[in-house]
């Protein structure tokens, strides 16, 4: 499918507009040269707002960064360093070669050209970059906008996949976001992905990353399709069904989107069934259901057609009792168990009318207080 792009032209213009830091900038590098890179160079050809700058230098990117002044975020191991001018964050990075002793390890890095930045990147949309000072042409060595125009995902080279498997989620985010199609080789190449080669801890992160886009279902759907993950049939519907779920009250708000799509792509879990089949009769019974599970829990019951659960996310989760138990210990309660037990029964009773101000609510947390319990 054919995107329409922005001029190179027009690209420049809108980078010299947005960019008043550019000085600043071209200062503090001092005659070494400066490129926009990646992700930034391929918004702008799509006509997408300015973000957070992502900047290349041929040298010592700390040292560009401190020369910025404001504040400084440094990783010496990447040669990358954060800046803040005028507000926004500028991530600056030294041009640099990489190599992965082992599919799924953190790559080792060590300077280079911006010809060889641009080639240990993911794709070819993502391999573009544009210089800040003298000759403004597009470095664009792989043909990333001819790719970008055309609708497709094409990797750089043949081990991409297996040097780092987290690029199969990446593939998976930029096609759902931005429309693209892997070319053939591509598709082909994503097979290799083997995530089990990639830390747990950075593969939920990856994960979530996913489950954070805006068209995360469809992004699901394509990691199934493609063999990245074993997504089960309904998984991609289960997360539709949450995404719209959340994107308005009652039930906005009451857990993290990512979080949620995150456990219906792992399968929605017995304690969400268990709740999405449950018929409380009072409201005092859907609190203490719901009262013991998640919030992520409680979204997938709603999904999974746990309609009770409307009221309990509008209203009933958030009733407290009209009396704490400090009025409890006042009326001669002892510290411990019966102070819970009489918040309980006051909240129990609230819940279902029973009663409605306080005076009526301690006189039934006192009952239940003094209650003998064996």
């Amino acid at each position: 499918m054919a995107i329409r792009l922005r001029s190179n032209e027009e690209v420049l213009a809108v980078l010299d507009g947005a960019l008043p830091e550019l000085p600043q900038l071209l200062e503090a590098a001092r005659g070494a040269p400066l490129y926009v890179v990646g992700g930034t160079v391929r918004d702008l050809f799509l006509g997408r707002g300015r973000t957070d700058l992502d900047v290349i230098v041929e040298g010592d990117a700390a040292e560009v960064a401190r020369r910025l002044g404001g504040q400084v975020v440094e990783h010496p191991r990447f040669a990358t360093a954060k800046a803040t001018v005028g507000g926004i964050e500028v991530d600056l990075a030294g041009a640099r070669a990489e190599s992965y002793e082992r599919p799924g390890a953190l790559p080792e890095v060590w300077p280079a050209t911006i010809e060889e930045d641009l080639a240990r990147r993911d794709f070819t949309v993502n391999a573009m970059a544009i210089p800040l000072g003298g000759e403004r042409d597009l470095v664009d060595p792989r043909g990333g906008r001819d790719d970008l125009a055309g609708g497709l995902l094409r990797v750089l080279h043949p081990g991409s996949f297996v040097d780092d498997p987290t690029r199969a989620l990446r593939a998976a985010r930029y096609a759902a976001r931005f429309d693209l199609e892997p070319e053939p080789e591509t598709l082909l190449l994503l097979g290799e992905a083997d995530l089990e080669n990639v830390s747990a801890d950075r593969r939920r992160a990856e994960l979530l990353r996913v489950c954070a886009e805006p068209a995360a279902p469809v992004a699901i759907g394509l990691l199934g399709e493609w063999g990245v993950l074993s997504v089960a049939p309904e998984a991609p519907g289960l997360c539709e069904q949450a995404a719209e779920l959340l994107a308005a009250p009652p039930w906005s708000g009451v857990a993290a989107r990512e979080e949620v799509l995150l456990a219906a792509l792992e399968g929605p879990g017995e304690a969400a069934a268990r709740l999405a089949a449950a018929k409380p009769g009072a409201p005092s019974d859907s609190v203490e259901l719901a009262a013991g599970a998640s919030p992520v829990e409680l979204v997938l019951a709603r999904v999974l057609g746990g309609a009770w659960l409307d009221r309990y996310a509008a209203e009933l989760r958030d009733v407290v009792p009209d009396i704490d138990g400090e009025d409890l210990i006042a009326a001669g309660v002892p510290e411990g168990p019966a102070v819970g037990r009489g918040l309980r029964a006051a909240l129990r009773a609230k819940l279902d009318g029973e009663a409605a101000d306080r005076e009526g609510q301690l006189r039934i947390a006192l009952s239940a207080a003094r209650e003998e319990r064996s």
